[in-house]
């Protein structure tokens, strides 16, 4: 991890559509809790009950086409969703980029890059 960057790959069995993984494992307790689809941005994403509004587990696709696939990215990142997108800009804006320094270090952000490893490891003890 450097510079608040945390990201784990893995490869499913199975190639899923990020809805059809969701409906895979929504029912699932993760370490951070129970995942959620939101809206961010122009695309949904699964993500999990977020530490602060900079430190958040996300689920991603790994590839760039659309379709299903079988690569996935989890990473840390500010938490998503309309209402978190637009208090980071806000917070960053007024504090000239110095309020969303709690992303780069302190508990929040070292528990969130545990919490990657975690759900990544949980994934793959799935097998989906």
């Amino acid at each position: 991890m450097a510079f608040g960057i945390k990201q784990r790959k893995i490869v499913t069995k199975n190639k899923y559509t990020k809805e059809e993984l969701f409906e895979a494992i929504k029912d699932h307790e993760f370490t951070p809790g129970k995942p959620d689809m939101v809206k961010h941005a122009f695309t949904d994403i699964i993500v999990f009950p977020q530490v602060d509004r900079l430190n958040q587990v996300q689920i991603i696709p790994g590839w760039m086409s659309g379709g299903a696939g079988n690569k996935w990215t989890i990473m840390k990142a500010e938490a998503a969703g309309a209402d978190n997108v637009a208090t980071n800009i806000a917070v960053e804006f007024l504090t000239d980029g110095w309020g969303n320094l709690g992303s780069l270090g302190g508990k929040a952000s070292k528990l969130c890059e545990k919490q990657v490893d975690e759900v990544a490891d949980e994934l793959v003890k799935m097998g989906l």
